[in-house]
């Protein structure tokens, strides 16, 4: 009897099929559409704030007005700038998602991706209303993909470390969000991750290639969204010690 085949690719397939989503969907725009198919695309796909005002919608069929109003909350993520904006996105998509989707599960971590786009573009809307700037790309879903990952892969026994190859690490119980942020390690890293979006928003930082504004806030909507939404798509039952807000014991490494 042979042993099993390892994948080429340790991915889970509903990240691959993401990441292959955003490449199809840059590929028609860059390959197929014209510049003037491009903008009304852009038009009925991209978050555009401006788009909210009562007296726009009221003047616009549904299908450029209250349609879009809906779906371009969730749209907008699968639509980037370049092929720089996508490869950065791809690589963030491929190193949060991955641990999160083998803990969540694919409808589960597809729920949370649209959860996650979505508290992103509302909080883009509450800090830019009336803007008629267009926002796209999947950033704000990954910053919550960040967060999620948070939850879990500090504690002992979970996936840091591991270099994924263990799936019993992805199921380690999760501690509540108060217990997560008393550990420094988890400190550590909110501190440089709104750090780093803090000078995105002063214009001190950009990204390598990247010569477009970024949306920083609807990271940090995102993010937000996922450290506090990632308790109620978690199927993992907490440890017993969870609810009495101490950590739970350490979990044995499984080789």
């Amino acid at each position: 009897m042979h042993p099993p085949r390892e994948r080429m690719f340790n991915v889970p397939v509903v990240v691959l099929a993401m990441v292959a989503a955003i490449g199809l969907v840059h590929a028609v725009f860059v390959l197929l559409l014209t510049q003037h198919q491009t903008t009304e695309a852009l038009l009925l796909f991209a978050f555009i704030p401006a788009r909210y005002d009562l007296a726009v919608l009221a003047t616009e069929p549904w299908w450029i007005g209250s349609g879009p109003a809906v779906w371009t909350f969730v749209t907008y993520a699968l639509i980037h700038g370049d092929l720089n904006h996508l490869f950065f996105n791809a690589v963030w998509l491929l190193a949060f998602g991955t641990p999160v989707a083998r803990r969540l599960g694919a409808l589960r971590f597809t729920a949370f991706c649209v959860v996650t786009a979505a508290a992103g573009a509302a909080v883009h809307l509450a800090t830019h209303f009336g803007e008629m700037l267009p926002m796209i790309g999947a950033s704000a879903a990954i910053s919550g993909a960040m967060a999620a990952a948070m939850r879990f892969a500090f504690q002992p026994g979970g996936p840091l470390g591991l270099w994924g190859r263990d799936e019993a690490a992805y199921r380690v119980p999760a501690v509540p969000l108060t217990v997560a942020l008393r550990d420094r390690r988890v400190l550590a890293f909110l501190l440089v991750w709104f750090g780093l979006n803090a000078l995105f928003g002063l214009s001190l930082f950009k990204m390598p290639g990247v010569e477009q504004a970024v949306a920083w806030q609807a990271h940090i909507g995102g993010f937000v969204a996922g450290l506090i939404a990632f308790a109620a798509f978690d199927p993992v039952p907490r440890s017993a010690g969870a609810d009495s807000g101490q950590a739970p014991p350490p979990q044995p490494t499984l080789h």
